[in-house]
This record gives C-alpha cells, structure tokens and sequence, in this order.
C-alpha cells in the first residue's frame, strides 16, 4: 500500500481553496490522501513561530500553497510596499519551514499579472523573469516572482521538489465580491445583481478593452490535483484554457448582463484604470502533460457562479 500523503493547504478558505475542495468531492477523496485544509484563523504566516507551530502539529508530506495578501486592481495601486513584503514574509516562512520539516514537495500559486508587462505574446512559462511586471502591481508581482527563484535554490542546493502553478484570472463561486479589493469578474457580477434589484445603471470600470483568459474555480482545483499526483517539475505550470478563449472585459460584461437578466442603461467609466490590456498566455506545456482536459464552457461556468451569488448574497464577501 502506498504511503499516506498528509496535505496541507493554506489559505484554504479563497476562492482557489474552495475550488479544490469541490474538485475532491467530485472526483471522491483518494485513500492515500489526508487533506488539512487551514486558514489565518489556524495560524498567522507572516510569523515565523506560529508557522512552525502549525506543521508540527499537521507533519505534511504535501503542501498546496495558496495564502497570500491579495487584491483587485484598485488595492495594489495604493499598496504596493504592502503587498510586496507581506506576500515575501508568508513566502519565505512556508518554503523554509516546509524544507524544514522535509515536507516533499510544495505547490505555489503565482499569477498571470506577474509576467512582464511588455512581453511577446502568447506568453510562456520561460518568461517570467524577463522584464519588469506592469507598474499597477509591482508589489505583489515580484514577491510572488520570488517563489520560483526560491523554488529553484531549494532544488539546487536540497533537492526539493517544491515548484509552481501560474493560473490566469480565477472566477467561481465563494470568489470576494468586495468592489474595491475584489477582482473584475466578481465585481461585474455584484454591480450587475445590484443595478437590477434598484434600477441604476450598470458601470463597466475603464473602457472595457483590456482581454483576459478566465479560469473557472472547479477547473482549476481539478488540475490542481493532478499537479499534486503527477506534475514532477520544479519549473512554473501555466495553467489556463487557450488564448482562443480570451474575451475583453466589455464581452465578459455583456454575458454577465445576459445572465443575470439585467437589461438597463450600461455606462464605462473611464476614469478608472483599465490596467495591464492584456497578458495572453500559452497553455501548450499543460497540453502536452494534459491533451484531453476539458475546461467549463465560459457561459456555464458564469451561470453557475451567478446562481451561487444569489443563493449566497447575505453570505458573500462584499
């Protein structure tokens, strides 16, 4: 029989936790597989001591890395230094530790925004490092940059298998529908529920230009999972449907809209940012390990996460 995998997952109660836990209950929990799946509430990363304390009460075997400071737009404009620092604290406590308690292999999650805002596109996992991210999220950028260059030293000088997950823009349901500190999807969905139930227009911040490729919660935990059982590099996993699936923000809206049944005035606003236009990826590395992965068609996957917000709205992050 094989050895039992303890898993630990940080950061758990997100949207990509959320997603995770509901790709285990759907493909069913494997018996070689203990999940533990912890919060802020379990322990603060930012503190080296509290870290510690938390894997030798867990004793992983397994980490799925997904605490981190994080916010829209809007929030990084204004807080860079802290983005920059509190992601580089929790970084560093859970890799040292992890490496410490020769936990076996550690998955991180990076970002789409940390490539190089002026890049060739579609952009590949061997670019991350060349040039400077877009100016709107330096902070968090860079410290998440870091974690591949950490993943690489612990690899050449311990021979950890630790290594990272770069996901573009995650939606779902439990996603934060906080219009400042929340990301575009969830934001559009909130103001859509909103103008219907008291009749104001619906505002689309920016010019709506800027082309994103989305990836649903559920999917993402899915993949997730197989990078757990089977991904064995410690080189970063881009992890998206194809740039075929890209849509501009405008698109994205209109479809909310649609869905929601909302049929009002729609308004841009274009005194707000519409930060990086675009940052299209290949998902060819993931292909060649994953030919046959099926992503939730767009359509459904925004129907499912409206009909979660309004089952969910006295309870969502707002």
């Amino acid at each position: 029989m094989p050895a039992k995998k303890v898993i630990l997952v940080t950061g758990s109660s997100g949207l990509v936790g959320h997603g995770l836990r509901a790709a285990i209950e759907q493909e069913g929990r494997r018996a070689d597989e203990q999940w533990h799946f912890v919060t802020s509430k379990d322990a603060d990363l930012r503190d080296r001591a509290e870290t510690e304390a938390l894997f030798d009460s867990i004793k992983p075997t397994h980490v799925i890395h997904l605490a981190a400071l994080v916010g829209g737009l809007f929030r990084n404009l204004d807080h860079n230094l802290d983005f920059y620092r509190t992601n580089t604290q929790i970084n560093d406590n859970v890799l040292a530790t992890s490496h410490k308690n020769n936990v076996q292999k550690v998955i991180s999650c990076l970002s789409t925004c940390n490539f190089p805002n002026k890049a060739k596109y579609p952009i590949d996992e061997t670019m991350l490092h060349c040039g400077p991210p877009h100016e709107t999220n330096f902070g968090y950028s860079y410290a998440k940059r870091m974690i591949d260059v950490q993943n690489k030293g612990y690899y050449n000088q311990h021979g950890r298998l630790y290594t990272s997950v770069i996901p573009t823009s995650v939606f779902g349901p439990h996603d934060n529908f906080n219009l400042q500190d929340g990301h575009v999807l969830p934001g559009l969905i909130r103001r859509a529920f909103d103008s219907k139930a008291d009749g104001n227009p619906f505002v689309i911040w920016g010019t709506g230009s800027p082309r994103r490729q989305f990836i649903y919660s559920l999917d993402l935990g899915r993949l997730f999972l197989w990078v757990l059982r089977e991904y064995n590099e410690v080189t970063p996993l881009i992890l998206s449907a194809g740039a075929d699936r890209e849509i501009s923000i405008k698109e994205a809206a209109e479809l909310i809209c649609e869905t929601v049944g909302y049929h009002g005035e729609v308004i841009q606003d274009t005194t707000k940012s519409d930060g990086q236009f675009k940052k299209t990826v290949s998902n060819d590395k993931m292909r060649k390990y994953l030919p046959d992965f099926k992503f939730t068609p767009f359509k459904q996957a925004i129907k499912e996460t409206c009909e979660w917000y309004a089952a969910n709205s006295d309870k969502v992050r707002k």
